[in-house]
């Protein structure tokens, strides 16, 4: 939608009333506060929030106000920041109007969301902050230090994480008949798969995570020493069956609850990683967070139901699906939407 200018008739209105009763010193007895109670109170509404703008001085030019979404205003601030993290992520500068549309969409998202009852808490967003700091190998507090280094508020990322969160329960939700995808259709997108990829066998893993504990905070020879014990039982490992109670009897060890996993759900060097490693073996240790951790193959089942090659060719489906009609909806939200730009 093309932005239109905001009207400055209030600011007009403003001028004369400050102005009203000239230079009668009798006339100037009359507050401001009276004054602004003359006038209607929609217009006492705008007043008020000029006043309060004027009177936050450098502030205020700060908060400089880029455009209103349906009233909401994106400031150039949150157009500095984004662009900043843009060009962290891209490695090169984004146009400040698809920074500017960006942003926008993110205010139309987030407001039909909470028009169709559904939002996303403080909680959620911090939930997939951290996720996304854990597959960076980092805390949700070393990503936030991460970005401040390159002057960037962790606020910009967790803003565009909210809209994510509360679009994709949106678009799930109100159109969930026409992301329904039919076999037959998998199975035509499945011809476009390459052939190697199409072909890998699928497998149910039953895992079980062994972690040989570390203290936060200790030295890289701490680490050392863990994962040599850690390759050492690997060595000797001979089954689930046979050795998860003797590891269990280790000194700062933990065997964690199993966990089932299905080959189609892996990332392709994770799935590699396991489909190498024998049947009641463990394997190799890496090194996490919380100490050096390895994983015992408990359990290995082909499966002809959920492949890899099937189960990309569904996403890649579905995804589609999801961003023609994430299209659309965006598209006549936008056509709805009063966009003004700021003064």
């Amino acid at each position: 939608m093309r932005l239109r200018p905001r009207r400055d008739g209030v600011v007009a209105r403003l001028k004369e009333i400050l102005k009203r009763g000239g230079s009668s010193r009798r006339n100037n007895t009359m507050t401001l506060a009276n004054r602004i109670k003359s006038v209607p109170t929609i217009l006492r509404v705008h007043i008020l929030a000029m006043l309060i703008v004027a009177a936050a001085g450098g502030t205020a030019a700060a908060q400089h106000v880029v455009v209103f979404v349906n009233g909401d205003p994106i400031t150039a601030i949150d157009v500095e920041q984004r662009s900043k993290f843009l060009a962290l992520t891209t490695q090169k500068p984004t146009p400040r109007q698809e920074v500017l549309d960006q942003l926008i969409d993110e205010v139309l998202k987030v407001r039909e969301g909470r028009r169709w009852g559904i939002e996303a808490s403080d909680a959620d967003v911090d939930k997939s902050f951290s996720g996304m700091a854990r597959r960076m190998g980092q805390s949700g507090e070393q990503l936030t230090k991460t970005l401040a280094q390159k002057g960037i508020h962790a606020s910009t990322l967790k803003a565009r994480i909210r809209a994510d969160i509360v679009w994709q329960q949106l678009i799930r939700g109100r159109y969930k008949s026409r992301l329904q995808l039919s076999d037959k259709e998998i199975a035509s997108a499945l011809a476009t798969v390459k052939p190697e990829e199409r072909d890998i066998v699928g497998y149910d893993y039953t895992l079980r995570p062994i972690l040989f504990l570390v203290t936060p905070g200790a030295p890289a020879s701490t680490y050392d020493v863990r994962r040599r014990e850690a390759e050492g039982l690997r060595k000797t490992f001979k089954g689930c069956r046979e050795s998860i109670p003797m590891v269990r009897a280790m000194r700062d060890v933990a065997v964690r609850d199993q966990v089932t996993r299905s080959s189609a759900d892996l990332p392709d060097a994770l799935r590699k990683m396991l489909d190498s490693v024998p049947l009641g073996e463990l394997t190799a240790p890496e090194v996490t967070r919380h100490g050096v951790e390895m994983f015992a193959i408990c359990s290995k089942n082909e499966t002809k139901t959920d492949t890899p090659g099937r189960r990309e060719a569904r996403e890649k489906l579905m995804a589609q699906r999801f961003e023609r009609e994430s299209t659309r909806y965006l598209r006549r939200l936008r056509k709805n939407a009063m966009i003004e730009r700021g003064k």
